[in-house]
């Protein structure tokens, strides 16, 4: 359904609100996500990684990339972070089944601070001062999305945290705004080799 109505837009105005280009051609919408390009495909109902070493994204980025270009607004963001519960609607939709899994991220490191600065440092994140580290990421041009994280102790185990721009309601659904997270924190969790 998102493909469908994406490919009734005018790609002008599309790459204007987005922030991306478009290939007339081949019928493509280039966008960047974090630190790579992504090629949508609206008459394909396809998103793939454009050009060597790009990664295959969650499927629930895909949802969160169609959308995107559906709604984002060209408005630059605030620079101001809130919580899921601050978003229209968060305090009720984020809880449960759409909780954001940040836990895995503690999962997968633990007290190690350090680990956590290399991960998000590899992953074009930029350091923000808050919390015990925190990083920020240009998900895409208008949706920077930042991460904390708290080392634990022997009261409380380590915890992390993701924050977004107050601007993320402007341009995406509550459910888009979970698969962002989804998947942000699934590619977060994986160590590099």
């Amino acid at each position: 359904m998102y493909f469908k109505q994406l490919s009734t837009l005018d790609p002008a105005e599309v790459c204007t609100r987005a922030s991306c280009t478009y290939d007339g051609a081949n019928r493509f919408y280039t966008v960047a996500v974090w630190d790579q390009n992504y090629r949508v495909y609206p008459h394909l109902m396809q998103v793939e990684p454009a050009g060597d070493g790009a990664e295959k994204l969650h499927p629930y980025f895909d949802l969160f990339l169609v959308h995107y270009l559906l709604r984002a607004k060209a408005i630059t963001p605030a620079g101001q972070w809130i919580s899921e519960k601050d978003i229209p609607g968060g305090a009720t939709f984020f809880r449960g089944p759409h909780a954001i899994p940040t836990e895995s991220l503690s999962g997968s490191f633990g007290n190690d601070l350090q680990a956590f600065k290399n991960r998000c440092e590899q992953l074009g994140g930029l350091p923000l001062d808050l919390a015990d580290a925190a990083f920020v990421f240009a998900i895409t041009p208008r949706t920077p999305i930042a991460v904390l994280y708290w080392e634990g102790d022997e009261e409380f185990p380590a915890e992390a945290k993701v924050l977004f721009d107050q601007t993320i309601a402007q341009h995406l659904a509550t459910d888009i705004v979970f698969a962002a997270a989804v998947g942000i924190c699934e590619r977060l969790g994986e160590m590099s080799d």
